[in-house]
């Protein structure tokens, strides 16, 4: 399978091989969508030539619990944004979480930055970490029948300390770059 990584920013892919196939989303679920689509359909326009593509979505996350890994494969990812009781009282049947095939927590994507607070106790529950892509690379890969693969590192506890995001990022890509030579090198 040929890899095309999708990363959100640079700061997450400076440790990448500098030959690897690397697209950067830019931040939050409507860009990740959007980059998604456009780098699958510029590498593999028609259905036949998606088989052998393999999307992996590497990227850092905000844990909400206690954690003890620091890179997973998420088992399942979900919009956080997403109010499926609503949807749910209005008739609708919500198309929100997506299976992913990993033994590691769930993961919540959605577009606020989650850094303490009511937003971030909400979310407890719900799923075990945050990021701000995942679903939407998910949904585009699954929409357009491509293989993913989806890897996080833990940056942070998903609390006022995230704020601190760009000096934690570093060791996020220190620590993506290595698992994906470990697959991928």
């Amino acid at each position: 399978m040929r890899p095309l990584v999708l990363v959100a920013l640079p700061q997450e892919a400076r440790y990448l091989p500098a030959d690897t196939d690397l697209v950067l989303t830019g931040v939050g679920l409507t860009k990740a969508a959007v980059a998604t689509t456009r780098a699958i359909l510029d590498r593999a326009p028609a259905p036949e030539q998606r088989a052998d593509l393999l999307v992996v979505n590497l990227g850092s996350v905000g844990a909400l619990g206690p954690h003890q890994e620091d890179v997973f494969e998420p088992s399942a990812v979900i919009n956080r944004d997403v109010d499926e009781e609503m949807l749910r009282a209005l008739g609708f049947t919500p198309d929100n979480r997506i299976e992913l095939g990993g033994t590691g927590p769930v993961l919540g994507s959605g577009d606020a930055f989650v850094a303490g607070g009511a937003a971030r106790q909400a979310l407890v529950g719900r799923c075990d970490v945050v990021d701000m892509e995942g679903f939407a690379i998910a949904y585009a890969c699954r929409e357009l029948g491509v293989h993913l693969r989806v890897i996080k590192h833990i940056s942070d506890s998903a609390d006022e300390a995230a704020l601190a995001w760009t000096e934690l990022a570093d060791r996020s890509a220190r620590a993506l770059a290595a698992a994906y030579g470990r697959l991928f090198g």
